[in-house]
């Protein structure tokens, strides 16, 4: 796996559905991402954590991980272990 978690923190999120919050260091592109998944598969959020501090940018532009599907599949089990 080439994608390390640096920290991760479960959030029962209230009525509302509960989620995992992960900083996830990937060495495909060397980026640091947020990672924010849901329970339900296909449910899940992939922000490059890099772009949002060097440029405040939270637009779809500057955060398009057309690779959310790998890194799902490759970190589920672990963020919702436990």
């Amino acid at each position: 796996m080439n994608l390390g978690i640096a920290d991760r923190e479960y959030h029962p999120n209230g009525s509302a559905a509960p989620f995992v919050a992960a900083i996830v260091d990937d060495a495909n592109d060397g980026e640091t991402k947020l990672v924010i998944m849901f329970e339900e598969p296909g449910c899940v959020a992939v922000l490059s954590l890099d772009n949002l501090i060097q440029e405040e940018d939270i637009s779809l532009k500057s955060n398009s991980h057309h690779q959310t599907g790998r890194i799902e599949q490759q970190l589920r089990d672990l963020l919702w272990e436990d």
